[in-house]
C-alpha cells in the first residue's frame, strides 16, 4: 500500500534522523526507557489543566501496581458517578510509564469529560508475558470493584491505550467477556497490536518502517514472549481468540506509515463481522506513535479530540 507521509510527519521523522536518534534494538531496557521518557519533553502538547491528578497504588497478586487518576474540570455525571477509562501506556510491554503518558492521559480525561486511571503494569524483560496481561486485568477489576469510591458509575468503564497498552485493552476486554467480570462499556485501541504472527504486509513494506521500525518490533516482542508458543496465546495475540462476538463497542485507530496499520485494519473488520459496533479513524499519512505527538503534529490533536468525542457519545 502506497503510504505519502503528511508534511508535519516528514518534517518530524527527518528531525529525527537528523538527530541521531539511537536505534532501541541498540539500546538496553532501561537505556530506553530512560530515552523514550527524556523524548517526551520535545513532543507532547502542553497538557490541559485539570481539576485533580493523584496518584493510586493498587493492590495485586503480584504486588501494588502504581497508577495515576486524573480528574478533568468538566466531568460528567450522573448522581455524583462519573464514566472512566482505564488507559494502558504503549512502549512494546518494555518502555513507558506514568509519566510517559500522562499528557495523553490529561488531554483523554478533558476531551472526553471523564475520569481517566493509568496503569503502571510490569514490563518485559524483567516480567515477561503474562505479567502484563495479569496486570492490566487486575487493575481493571479493582477499578471497578472500587468504582463507587473513586466516585466511577462502574456501567460506564471503558478501557483503552495505545501500541502495546491498545494490546492490553483488547485482551482486558476479551478476557471480561469470558470472565463475566467487570462490566467493560467501551475500548479504545490506538494503533494496537493484535497479533504476534507478523506476518500482515505492513510488517514489511518499506515505507512502514519509520520510527517503529521492524527490527524494533522484532526487539519488543524478543523481550516481551518467552516462546514463539506464546504468539500464539491469545492472551498476547487477541486477534486469536476464538471469537470475537459479545466484545464491548471499539473505537479503532490506525495509522498509515505503521507495521501494525494491516493487523489493527483487520481487526476492526473482525470486529465488525463478529456484530460490535466499531468507529474505524484511519489516518493515511501518519506513523505509529504520533498520538503521543501533539506538540509537532496536529492530527494527534485531533484524533484526541476524536475520541474524546466517541467516548462521551458512548457514556451520554
Amino acid at each position: 500500500m502506497p503510504v505519502v507521509l503528511d508534511p508535519d510527519a516528514a518534517a518530524v521523522f527527518k528531525a529525527f534522523q537528523e538527530a541521531g536518534r539511537p536505534a532501541y534494538e541498540t539500546l538496553t531496557a532501561p537505556e530506553a526507557r530512560a530515552y523514550y521518557l527524556q523524548a517526551r519533553f520535545v513532543s507532547n502538547p502542553e497538557p490541559p489543566e485539570l481539576a485533580q491528578i493523584e496518584p493510586l497504588s493498587i493492590p495485586a497478586p503480584h504486588g501494588a501496581i502504581p497508577a495515576r487518576i486524573y480528574r478533568p474540570k468538566k466531568l460528567r455525571q450522573k448522581d455524583g458517578m462519573s464514566p472512566a477509562l482505564v488507559f494502558f501506556h504503549g512502549g512494546g510491554w518494555v518502555i513507558g510509564d506514568l509519566d510517559t503518558h500522562d499528557v495523553v492521559c490529561r488531554k483523554l480525561a478533558d476531551e472526553g469529560e471523564l475520569i481517566v486511571i493509568s496503569v503502571d503494569y510490569r514490563l518485559a524483560p524483567e516480567h515477561k508475558f503474562p505479567a502484563a496481561v495479569e496486570d492490566a486485568i487486575a487493575a481493571t477489576k479493582w477499578v471497578a470493584a472500587n468504582a463507587r469510591q473513586l466516585g466511577i458509575d462502574a456501567a460506564h468503564l471503558c478501557v483503552g491505550g495505545d501500541s502495546a497498552g491498545g494490546n492490553l485493552a483488547a485482551v482486558v476486554s476479551i478476557a471480561a467477556r469470558d470472565e463475566g467480570n467487570p462490566a467493560i462499556a467501551g475500548q479504545v485501541l490506538i494503533y494496537p497490536a493484535v497479533d504476534f504472527a507478523m506476518t500482515h504486509p505492513s510488517h514489511s513494506e518499506p515505507e512502514t518502517s519509520i520510527l517503529l521500525t521492524h527490527s524494533v518490533i522484532r526487539w519488543f516482542r524478543d523481550h516481551y514472549l518467552s516462546s514463539a508458543a506464546d504468539a500464539h496465546d491469545w492472551r498476547a495475540s487477541p486477534a486469536r481468540a476464538s471469537t470475537l462476538i459479545g466484545l464491548p463497542p471499539a473505537f479503532v485507530l490506525t495509522a498509515g506509515a505503521d507495521p501494525l496499520r494491516d493487523e489493527g485494519d483487520e481487526y476492526a473488520e473482525r470486529l465488525k463481522a463478529a456484530g460490535v459496533p466499531v468507529t474505524y479513524k484511519h489516518f493515511p499519512g501518519q506513523f505509529h506513535g504520533f498520538f503521543t505527538m501533539g506538540k509537532l503534529l496536529d492530527q494527534a490533536n485531533v484524533a484526541a479530540s476524536d475520541i474524546g468525542a466517541w467516548l462521551k457519545q458512548l457514556n451520554a
